[in-house]
């Protein structure tokens, strides 16, 4: 994208979703995507090797609307390769991207809130909205950026060590004109100029599951652009938290190495890197 950033609904935007055996929760999610205005509308849904009826349905929603387009892994490939493999098909006309979980449900509202904040001040690489389950819990959408004692201290069932690491996790920039500056933002839904994915690159493929949003945040930051909450932005997300359903499993596994790659890859265990506006 080159120039001004363009209002959402004047925009030409994209959107990376990503299914896994979500046969509950895509049909709403991509009805609200559909259902947005833009000047232009692609989305690109990559199924990680479903083995429930989610195929089907992507089918048939996709022969019915023919902005879905929907690629299909054999197996689950994880969170970075499956959606690298739609980034890369998103034109460089392309004014806006939205990675977004199938577990959502999002509005115009929270759309256009968000693309105004990034149309305003072209140092955003990336802006998340508020997200909350459809109970109503708010979950904490903008974090700070992890430690190892945060990591541990969340993983620790007794005593006050969980309440510590959550303070700890929760970033401390004011709201400033509707916008908080984070250390990362959770990838449920990011809204980000195409520009920002020239810059930052692809998500980390060394990472299966996680945390690839808070190396790809770090990374922007790296490359002098904000990563911004933005609360009055709300959606709906039915948080699954894959990672505390067993203590003991292959996505926790996956996990550990996650974070094993991203302390090496950054040179930091105990105290986050800095940025300006983060504190």
């Amino acid at each position: 994208m080159s120039g001004a950033r363009p209002a959402f609904r004047e925009a030409k935007v994209a959107f990376v979703i990503l299914t896994w055996n979500s046969e509950r929760v895509i049909g709403p999610c991509l009805e609200s995507v559909l259902a947005l205005e833009c000047g232009h509308l692609e989305v690109w849904v990559v199924d990680n090797g479903s083995t429930d009826s989610t195929p089907r349905i992507l089918s048939v929603l996709a022969s019915r609307d023919p902005r879905l387009h929907v690629m299909s892994e054999s197996e689950n490939l994880g969170t970075t390769v499956s959606r690298n493999r739609a980034l890369r098909l998103v034109g460089p006309d392309t004014d806006y991207v939205c990675v977004l979980d199938s577990d959502t449900v999002v509005n115009q509202a929270a759309f256009d809130e968000m693309a105004a904040a990034l149309a305003a001040d072209p140092s955003i690489g990336v802006v998340g909205p508020t997200m909350s389950d459809s109970s109503g819990a708010v979950q904490l959408s903008g974090r700070a950026l992890p430690t190892l004692g945060i990591k541990i201290g969340k993983a620790c069932p007794l005593g006050r060590a969980a309440e510590r690491a959550a303070e700890c996790e929760r970033p401390h920039a004011p709201v400033v004109g509707g916008l908080q500056n984070v250390g990362y933002l959770l990838s449920a839904c990011w809204l980000m100029p195409r520009s920002s994915l020239d810059r930052v690159g692809l998500l980390d493929e060394a990472i299966f599951y996680a945390p690839e949003d808070v190396d790809w945040c770090l990374r922007c930051h790296e490359v002098g652009l904000r990563v911004v909450h933005c609360p009055g932005a709300h959606i709906v997300h039915e948080y699954q938290r894959l990672s505390h359903k067993k203590l003991f499993s292959t996505t926790n596994l996956e996990h550990l190495k996650g974070l094993a790659h991203y302390f090496s890859k950054h040179h930091y265990l105990l105290r986050a890197p800095r940025f300006d506006g983060l504190e």
